[in-house]
């Protein structure tokens, strides 16, 4: 046998009011008397009824109340990430105001009946970058009427982006170290593809993810023939391996790298004070973010500062105007290059 949950009507009934005045106890709308907020509080706490059900207010709606997020990470790398967290706070930050939450969904998950973009009830989608295999899905996403918008990708025309400029950015350091004297340089890349591929990038390699390629493009400008080593995670652990292989040879070790991340560069620093290298005295390390990195003192590292907070955003009300019936502009967010104490002249 089970028990039926009270309605919005029993609470009125309870306290002798219209179901319009309990209702907007509840909802805060419409000002209402201490006396008669506190008989339908009273009343509501007698009948355990604890609020309006979203689902009915859904119903009402039509909305689910649900923007999907779809990463190609794993969910914990998503987490551990400083840039992808603060971009997710701005993304919650904007879509609140709609009443929605959001639901994350992995890419290509190999879960059965684990919900995707195809199958999840999701008012909207926000891709965090975009491969081939999910750009193919998204006729199927639109002929059901799901407005999408891709962060730092390109869903095809049409589609809402949300961009940085990442190939000027990365040039910026490039530039910087080429001022300094700098002819050596190794670049260590974010992942190269959907399924981490780790290692040196021949040269015309493809590269399936439009922030390491357009980066990779942009440190190229100055420095064409510099060799690229790919990772598979922004991370300093990533940083250290591809530091190591870096400098394992004291013949051939460059005299600066330009990492794709400040992860990547923390990481690329205690691989060169593992070999003995000093910074920047002996090797040069840029990085890309702009983001607080724990145990990085006494170094403050020379980056490229990015508005991960107002991607996120940006991308939350290009949902909200897309759900509106409007039009959504793409944007395109630039990036501010912070000198720091990781970079010097190059050794004589």
């Amino acid at each position: 046998m089970t028990t039926r949950r009270a309605t919005i009507s029993d609470v009125a009934r309870e306290a002798g009011v219209s179901p319009s005045t309990a209702s907007v106890v509840f909802s805060g709308k419409t000002p209402v008397s201490d006396i008669t907020r506190r008989r339908v509080q009273a009343a509501a706490a007698e009948l355990g009824y604890t609020g309006p059900d979203p689902r009915a207010a859904s119903l009402r709606r039509g909305r689910s109340g649900i923007v999907g997020v779809v990463v190609g990470s794993s969910l914990k790398d998503l987490f551990l990430d400083p840039v992808q967290r603060v971009l997710m706070d701005g993304l919650s930050e904007a879509v609140a105001p709609l009443g929605a939450g959001l639901l994350l969904l992995r890419r290509g998950s190999d879960v059965d009946n684990a919900p995707s973009l195809l199958t999840a009830p999701v008012d909207a989608a926000v891709l965090l970058s975009c491969d081939s295999a999910t750009r193919d899905s998204l006729s199927e996403v639109a002929a059901r009427g799901i407005p999408v918008v891709v962060v730092e990708g390109d869903a095809g025309p049409g589609v809402t982006r949300i961009a940085l400029d990442n190939r000027d950015a990365q040039r910026q350091a490039a530039e910087h170290l080429r001022a300094l004297g700098h002819t050596d340089v190794a670049i260590v890349t974010l992942w190269r593809d959907e399924a981490g591929t780790r290692g040196f990038i021949a040269p015309g390699a493809s590269i399936g993810i439009e922030v390491t390629r357009e980066r990779l493009e942009g440190a190229r400008d100055v420095y064409p023939d510099a060799p690229a080593l790919a990772t598979t995670a922004s991370s300093i652990d990533e940083g250290l391996a591809a530091g190591r292989a870096l400098f394992a040879d004291p013949d051939r070790r460059p005299t600066a790298v330009i990492a794709q991340s400040d992860l990547l560069a923390a990481g690329v620093i205690r691989a060169a004070e593992e070999a003995g290298l000093r910074v920047p005295a002996d090797v040069s390390v840029t990085g890309f973010d702009g983001v607080p990195v724990d145990g990085l003192a006494p170094y403050e590292l020379t980056t490229l500062v990015q508005d991960a907070a107002g991607k996120g955003r940006a991308a939350g009300l290009a949902v909200a105007a897309l759900l509106d019936g409007e039009r959504a502009a793409s944007v395109l967010l630039t990036c501010r290059f912070r000198p720091g104490n990781t970079t010097g002249p190059a050794p004589r």
